[in-house]
This record gives structure tokens, sequence and C-alpha cells, in this order.
């Protein structure tokens, strides 16, 4: 494994770590593993993070609004590679406000594929340059 985009953290990037190659970067930008525990002690710390020193790897955190002066590029560049085919990804739309406790569950148990998005209604207009 040579990089690995975390956002899970837990046994999941142990596992990472135990697999990781020479020279590998693991960028870290969460942790939901751990996010619903109430005791932070009873969060799973990383215990293969040796391998970091033996594989001369780096680990580092990510947090997107270190990059806000990117945006507009970024959002441009994100549009043309949708456009082309090149970006391809999935929604999972679930109908109905009321299916939203139900189906926010499923981020925390792997029950969804893509991004999860809970349609409340058919938007009225279409506005130009919205943010909505």
């Amino acid at each position: 494994l040579r990089s690995f985009f975390d956002n899970v953290g837990g046994m999941i990037l142990n596992e990472v770590l135990r697999r990781i190659n020479m020279g590998a970067r693991v960028v870290i930008c969460g942790a939901i593993s751990g996010y619903n525990e109430e005791d932070p002690s009873r969060v799973p710390a990383p215990t293969n993070y040796l391998s970091l020193l033996t594989n001369r790897a780096k680990m580092e955190g990510f947090i997107v609004f270190d990059y806000v002066k990117e945006f507009p590029s970024a959002t441009k560049q994100l549009a043309e590679w949708i456009g082309e085919g090149k970006l391809v990804f999935k929604e999972d739309i679930r109908n109905g406000l009321e299916n939203a406790p139900e189906s926010l569950k499923q981020l925390f148990t792997g029950g969804n594929t893509g991004k999860l998005i809970i349609k409340v209604g058919d938007r009225l207009a279409q506005v130009e340059n919205s943010r909505l």
C-alpha cells in the first residue's frame, strides 16, 4: 500500500498501517469509528504505528479548510472532470424526511454506498449560481 486517505480510523487504520509499503503516505481527515464513543479514552489508538518508522512512511492530518483559497479552481476542475466522465461518483438517495433517522444510522454501519442524500422534496426553481 503506497497511499491511504483515512476518514475511519480505529481497526481500519490499524490494519492499513500493518500493510504499508516502504515510503508510504497516510493522510488522516477523520476518525468516524470513534465519533460515537462517549469516553474518548476508549477510542482505539493505532497499535501498528511503528510500521511508520520501519517503512519510513509519513502520516499527516488533512483539514479541508487549509485549502479555502483553492476552492474556486478546484470546483472548476472537478466540474470539468465530472462532465468528461473522468470523475464518477455514486449517490444513495433516500426519499422522505421521515426516513432520515434510519438512513443516517447507515452511515455508521456501512449500509449505504456512495454519498447518502435524504431527498425531502423536489426543487421548485433552479437558481443561477446558487450554492443551495
